[in-house]
């Protein structure tokens, strides 16, 4: 009952910038983690960047300091500002969530369907 839709990917040259959106929707309680993930072809999908509910953010090494979490809980709405974009960020870019639905104690683990970021060298 509870889905992710992704937004903002795209293709940008190297050095640009974009800002990724995920909005969560259905019938829950609360949103605990909401975190941005990557994966190529050939390789382990990443860790990009996690946000809890009160605001403590962690990044991968690759894009700390050029990539930014954050989160509307008003909205239920994740947010990835990624600058100075480089070749080796192009990958496919998944949502991913631990909501609590209504009724329930345990958390659903939700991801969203990706979006594709392409960097031009």
């Amino acid at each position: 009952q509870v889905q992710l839709v992704e937004s903002g990917g795209g293709l940008v040259q190297s050095g640009g910038s974009l800002r990724l959106s995920c909005a969560a929707s259905g019938t829950f309680f609360m949103l605990n983690d909401m975190g941005w993930y990557r994966q190529v072809p050939g390789k382990e999908r990443e860790l990009v960047a996690r946000i809890i509910s009160d605001g403590r953010t962690n990044y991968a090494d690759s894009v700390q300091g050029r990539f930014t979490i954050s989160r509307d809980n008003a909205k239920s709405t994740v947010y990835l500002q990624m600058n100075g974009l480089k070749p080796e960020d192009t990958a496919v870019y998944y949502c991913h969530a631990l909501a609590v639905p209504v009724g329930t104690s345990r958390y659903l683990e939700v991801w969203g369907q990706g979006t594709l970021v392409t960097v031009s060298s």
